[in-house]
């Protein structure tokens, strides 16, 4: 039986700790490493080392009794969270370790919220129980009160406590119990099932550094876990993570959710078919090479030279979405002597292995840009191209991600008619719900527009973000309906729509209501009575808005939004006035509208007359010559009805 288990935790709570001693206890490593010591087994990278703390989330393997696992080390700083959510979706069970002397902090919310969205079956250990005036019961407590109340308490399995905690959510097997006494194997599969969907959350507690209370939980983790993958079903995977090796190979890290893979298969994806030329199991920076794979093992292979990640494979066709967006953005600074093509050569290979950079290369300005959660992140990467490509980088003061979508109805009109040129493009570009992103739809007859032609109008309004009006930030939160269009048998050339396509975007645009949206946080905050005063009167002032207090013993909780970009650096205020002992979570909650518009819009000083990609003027030709209609004229110049 293969499992997969992701180990999360906010940072410093004893997570890699944790883990290496699941691999020592199950004899896949001799000897026990430490992060504070530079020799732990799944922080094997240099920079992991030298900081302490978890980037990549890598991988190593062990059996016991008889099944293989494959545990995942995940990174446990908010800066790395989107390497954290990626392997998420792989996960068959999930364990997420919590500090008894910290309890549960900003972080762990932010985990808990992540695996809930992808279903994920949840253990938590309780870990650091061996330091002083720490109570693994109030933990326990704080746990089911911040989280979840259907969290058990497994250290004395099948204890009074826990029986009754299972029969109230299940009264057939209450019954059972009531008429026939207890029966352990009953019990444990109805826990095992309870566990496996979702409906009860075991914890236990110990101690990783002092290895207290680790075996125990693995022999609880290995009797309440299951999973039933079907080898002899049609291939599918799902690329979770891309590598490059030592030797520049693209290496891609895939779940086998059914079937079976051998080296030299033929696979595909986005309707592209290519060979596996090596199938690789990873432990630690280490591997063996298979001749194939089962359903239910991470492996990585090469041979699959643009698959990325959240990409199906064979039977999955799907694309996996993630949560964790960047809300900062930094340009990329390197020294004259380097050519600027080098740097975006290294840069891409970053970008498919982390694919929330969202490197840009801005044609118009010849600036690298990347996408960024904080400033950790930042001082990383400068590392990461310095170890691996051998030039110092350096980042500009990272600037937040603003984007723009509309408040009403509006049809747009667009028409590319240059000599020897043609193609017209009209759509209907309507606001949706907030943070739902850009969705098309189409309601063009082929009659009109051939299906090849409809499908270059869809292609290009999803090729790359659009530039609103307000700011030239990424329009968002639309729905584009394609009502109809004109091609030319003769005249119509490659790029033709994607010009008409713009242009009818921009000229609707310029018709709309549009709105400013900034990213925003939403915040839970937990301190003493005498400081909640001070705390609201911060959120007032960050433009943020808050529910009624709630007190609880002597602490007050309050739980809110704010902008991110007024509080993303409040942490460091919180924990002077707090003097450590208060509690701040900030977990983003998509973009909503911006709190100061017009300073935005006067600080940016965008000027769409100067957007040198685009322009809601549409092009008409008449004895030969092209001329301009501007966008207030171009609805009645339209050729079609």
């Amino acid at each position: 039986m293969h499992k997969t288990i992701g180990i999360l935790a906010h940072v410093d709570a004893g997570k890699t700790t944790f883990s290496e001693q699941l691999l020592y206890h199950t004899h896949t490593i001799r000897q026990r490493g430490r992060v504070d010591h530079q020799d732990s087994f799944l922080d094997s990278h240099t920079i992991e080392k030298n900081r302490g703390i978890t980037i990549f989330a890598d991988q190593g393997i062990f059996s016991y009794n008889n099944s293989t696992y494959y545990i995942i080390d995940t990174p446990g700083h908010v800066d790395f969270s989107p390497e954290m959510e990626r392997a998420i979706q792989v996960m068959d069970y999930a364990i997420i370790i919590i500090s008894a002397v910290d309890g549960v902090e900003g972080h762990t919310e932010t985990v808990w919220q992540l695996l809930r969205k992808h279903q994920v079956p949840t253990f938590f250990f309780i870990n650091k129980t061996d330091y002083e005036d720490t109570d693994a019961a109030s933990v326990l407590s704080e746990i089911r009160a911040t989280l979840s109340e259907d969290i058990c308490d497994i250290t004395n399995t099948f204890d009074e406590e826990l029986i009754e905690f299972i029969a109230e959510r299940d009264e057939s097997l209450l019954e059972t119990y009531m008429d026939n006494g207890f029966d352990q194997d009953l019990w444990t599969q109805a826990l095992r099932c309870m566990v496996k969907e979702n409906k009860i959350f075991a914890c236990a507690s110990g101690s990783a550094l002092k290895d207290v209370g680790i075996v125990e939980f693995l022999d609880k983790l290995d009797l309440l876990t299951t999973t039933s993958y079907k080898a002899d079903d049609v291939f599918a995977a799902q690329v979770y993570k891309i590598r490059h090796d030592e030797s520049g190979n693209r290496v891609t890290f895939l779940k086998i959710v059914r079937g079976t893979l051998k080296v030299r298969n033929n696979v595909t994806y986005n309707d592209q078919t290519e060979k596996i030329t090596q199938i690789r199991l990873y432990s630690g920076n280490k591997f063996k090479t298979a001749d194939q794979a089962l359903a239910g093992e991470l492996v990585a292979v090469t041979g699959l030279t643009s698959a990325s990640i959240g990409d199906g494979i064979g039977a999955i066709s799907q694309k996996t979405a993630f949560e964790m967006i960047p809300t900062l953005k930094s340009k990329v600074l390197f020294e004259a002597s380097i050519h600027v093509k080098e740097v975006l050569r290294c840069f891409k290979l970053l970008d498919a292995e982390d694919p929330s950079l969202r490197v840009f290369w801005d044609e118009y300005f010849q600036e690298i840009h990347v996408h960024v959660m904080g400033v950790i992140q930042l001082e990383v990467l400068e590392q990461i191209v310095l170890e691996r490509f051998g030039f110092h980088v350096t980042f500009g003061e990272p600037k937040i991600l603003y984007k723009e979508t509309i408040d009403n109805s509006v049809r747009g009109y667009g028409h590319f008619e240059p000599l020897r040129h043609y193609a017209e493009v009209h759509l209907l570009i309507e606001p949706t719900a907030r943070n739902s992103g850009i969705t098309f739809a189409n309601t063009c007859h082929a009659n009109d527009l051939s299906i090849g032609n409809q499908n270059l109008v869809r292609h290009h309004l999803f090729e790359r973000d659009h530039h609103g009006l307000l700011t030239g930030s990424a329009l968002t939160d639309v729905k584009i309906t394609l009502l109809t269009g004109r091609g030319h048998n003769e005249h119509t050339h490659g790029g033709d729509f994607r010009e008409a396509t713009y242009r009818a975007l921009r000229q609707g645009l310029e018709k709309a209501e549009n709105i400013l949206l900034e990213p925003f946080y939403d915040f839970s905050i937990k301190v003493h009575m005498d400081l909640i005063g001070r705390v609201l009167s911060d959120i007032q002032q960050a433009a943020g808005t808050f529910d009624p207090p709630e007190s609880i013993g002597d602490k007050v909780l309050v739980k809110g939004r704010v902008p991110v970009a007024t509080f993303m650096n409040y942490s460091t205020a919180f924990a002077s006035f707090t003097h450590g002992k208060g509690s701040l979570s900030l977990v983003f909650s998509g973009y909503h509208r911006c709190h100061n518009t017009e300073e935005i819009i006067e600080t940016l000083g965008y000027n769409k007359e100067a957007d040198p990609e685009y322009t809601s003027t549409s092009i008409f030709c008449a004895k030969g010559k092209g001329y301009p209609v501007y966008w207030d004229e171009a609805e009645a110049a339209m050729h079609c009805l």
